[in-house]
């Protein structure tokens, strides 16, 4: 039996931290392939979706591993700190006080703002080539949002698409019949986007941007789809009660198929553009024919 003076073995907090450790990260990781990891675990479809998501993973994958290098490393000296100088049993009164440390305090100030710069700078070249890319489109598309659903003028081919509202039914993919927006692969586009009544917002996940479509404030979205294949997109932005079933499917197809479905919305009638007299808020200019 021990003596009560003599406490008996005991396991070090670092030692039963690392256990702990050892234990959960495995658990943390083990549906993780190295796949989503190279991806960022963003959707596996993002990869290669378009000529802006490397830009995107490879500026996200380098923010989360500096973050989590930065994180560990403080997280070892806080823990450190506290198993080295925690209070023992025979302790008397506050510890021994000490100055602040000139050289600690340089690096404390120093590593923030090289971590910030070299974010920012990073940053910066991405924008540059995606949200600021300005890359003229061969194919113009205008996408128009509305309560709840959307538009799509094909303005090269002088055709549309005029989508109608699709209510969730519970099945597993509620936006199987939900207005569908072809683009074809490997061509410079210009999406031009445009709300006829509310604040909604353009977000197709895949292809990893998002834009907010505010009334009166039109905008186009510049890129280049890479990868053919049905992906699904959505409103981001709350618009009113059937927010959650404004939803539309992208396609990205060859140009044939591109071509061959074009012709099909002609061969329908649906020639010309859809303008802004479907907008809530239109009024026809005075002397102009309604």
């Amino acid at each position: 039996m021990d003596s009560p003076n003599q406490p008996g073995p005991r396991r070090s907090w670092a030692k039963r931290l690392g256990i702990l450790g050892a234990v959960v990260l495995p658990v943390l990781l083990s549906g993780c392939t190295k796949e989503q990891i190279a991806n960022g675990f963003f959707p596996l479809e993002s990869k290669g979706a378009t000529n802006h998501t490397e830009a995107y993973t490879s500026l996200w994958n380098g923010a989360w591993i500096a973050s989590m290098i930065v994180g560990l490393i403080v997280w070892g000296l806080i823990l450190w700190a506290i198993v080295a100088y925690r209070r023992r049993k025979n302790d008397r009164g506050l510890p021994v006080q000490m100055r602040y440390s000139m050289p600690i305090e340089i690096l404390f100030t120093v590593t923030p703002v090289i971590l910030v710069l070299g974010f920012f700078f990073q940053n910066v070249q991405v924008m540059a080539k995606t949200t600021d890319d300005r890359t003229p489109g061969t194919q113009v598309i205008e996408v128009a949002a509305k309560q709840w659903a959307w538009d799509f003028n094909y303005v090269n081919q002088d055709v549309y698409y005029a989508g109608t509202q699709v209510p969730l039914d519970g099945t597993a993919e509620p936006g199987e019949n939900a207005p569908t927006l072809y683009l074809p692969v490997n061509t410079d586009l210009e999406i031009k986007l445009h709300s006829r009544d509310v604040i909604h917002s353009f977000w197709v996940p895949a292809f990893l941007e998002k834009r907010d479509m505010i009334p009166g404030n039109d905008q186009s979205l510049y890129l280049r789809a890479e990868k053919e294949g049905d992906f699904v997109g959505k409103c981001a932005e709350l618009c009113g009660e059937y927010h959650s079933e404004m939803l539309f499917n992208v396609k990205v197809v060859s140009q044939a198929e591109f071509d061959e479905y074009t012709q099909s919305l002609a061969d329908q009638g649906n020639t010309g553009q859809l303008g802004p007299e479907y907008d809530r808020n239109w009024y026809p200019k005075e002397g102009a024919q309604e």
